[in-house]
Parts: C-alpha cells; structure tokens; sequence
C-alpha cells in the first residue's frame, strides 16, 4: 500500500503543478535557495497539497507507522513539493508523535532538509506543536541544546524555529533563556541562523514589546543590522526608528 501511495502523491503533484513563467519559476527558485544542487520545485501550492494529503489519507486510512516510512521516503527525494506533502501527510498524525519521532527528523535533517521552508514547515507545522505540548518541556530543553550545536545550518535552524513556536504556544517567554540562546546563536555566520534569531525576538515582542526593545537598545551596537531589522519589526515605528539608528 506504501509504494500506492507515494505514487499517487507523485502522480499529483506533477499533474497538477502550476505551470510558471520562467521568470516566475526563477523567483521561486531564488527564494527557496536550495543547497541541493538536483533541487526541483514544480510550484504547487501548498494548501493544494495538504488538501490533498488530507483526501489521501482518508482514503487509504493510513496509521502513523506508515505515515512516516512515507514521509522518510519523500523527504529524501530532490522534488520540493514531494518533501512537503511528506511533512504534511505526517503532522496528521502529531497525536501520535514521540521521542522516536523527534530523533528521526533529527537523523533525517542533514542529509534531506535543503531549504529554510523545509525545515520550518517541518518544526512549525509538526516537531513545534508536538515539544509544546505540557509534559515535554523537558525533552524541549534537550532537543534545543544538542540540536542548536550542530554543524548542520538546518538542525541549527531548526532549534530557533522550535522555541520561536514553544513561545507562540505558552504566549510567554523566560528572557534570561531566550536571550542567552540567541547570544549563543549569534556565534554563527550564517544569515539563515541570524534570521532565525531576528524572528525568534519578533515573535517575544508579541508577547512583550518592553522588554524586547530594551534588549534590543541595550545591544544594538553589537547586534547584526539582519537582526535587529528583523527583530524590530513588529514593534512600535518610532521604537524601530531608533533600534535601527546608526
């Protein structure tokens, strides 16, 4: 029944991909930045996929044991739009989720995650809500800590969008936590890891402006510009005026 299915996720996606100008397909390719260098995107859109994953699943009723031998063998393929319905057929099945599952997205990622929308639809839409949950603080605590020590830029990634989503669940956030994380993250090069923690700061100034802007003030002199733009975005435009004030 696995290979029916893989098959008929395949057959769709290529069948039903919007057909793009080249400069639209250029765009696209742009944006997703692929580190694949056998990338192919057919430009679905995602809530066509994940309307169609949902008829799928339906249809051949399928369990979280076969949801993700499905999703470890789409996640390995060099097709976009095939890693993404993987994810999204197994976040149907995040009540299901456990430890196992988080380390073996953790095996899978260096070898199969290749664009920041791969890996954050993955922790945003699955690993996220499944690590906030009550009870698994504990096991948030550890996947941040070895994952955000990774050599690998996804893993690292992916340990800023997993708190960023751990805030937007409890609505609230430990500063001395959140701050010595993103300080530790800065010891990174990579613009995907700065953004990552201009958007993690974003996300706490919804939940508290003060005291993100005093945090931002307090260290704008040492801060990356990417950051602090990014960060300062949702706050008050007079607030932001002077974050970004050389």
């Amino acid at each position: 029944m696995i290979e029916n299915v893989i098959q008929e996720i395949r057959t769709y996606l290529k069948n039903n991909s919007t057909h793009l100008t080249f400069e639209q397909k250029s765009r696209m390719y742009k944006i997703l930045n692929s580190d694949n260098p056998n990338f192919v995107a057919y430009g679905n859109k995602h809530s066509d996929i994940e309307k169609f994953i949902r008829e799928l699943n339906s249809k051949f009723q399928l369990n979280y044991d076969e949801a993700s031998e499905i999703f470890k063998i789409l996640i390995k393929s060099d097709v976009h739009d095939e890693k993404i319905a993987g994810i999204f057929l197994l976040n149907r099945f995040k009540k299901d989720f456990n430890k196992e599952t988080v380390d073996m997205i953790q095996e899978l990622i260096p070898s199969n995650f290749d664009t920041w929308a791969i890996t954050d639809t993955t922790m945003i839409r699955g690993i996220g809500p499944f690590l906030g949950k009550k009870g698994n603080e504990e096991l948030t605590k550890k996947t941040l800590a070895v994952w955000s020590k990774f050599d690998n830029l996804w893993i690292r990634r992916a340990s800023l969008v997993i708190l960023l989503k751990f805030i937007m669940i409890k609505k609230e956030f430990d500063e001395d936590f959140v701050f010595e994380f993103a300080e530790k993250m800065m010891t990174y090069p990579e613009d995907y890891i700065h953004k990552g923690i201009g958007w993690l700061l974003k996300t706490c100034s919804r939940y508290n402006p003060e005291i993100i802007y005093q945090y931002l003030m307090r260290n704008k002199g040492k801060l990356p510009r990417l950051i602090l733009r990014y960060a300062s975005e949702k706050l008050p435009k007079e607030k932001r005026t002077l974050i970004l004030q050389k």
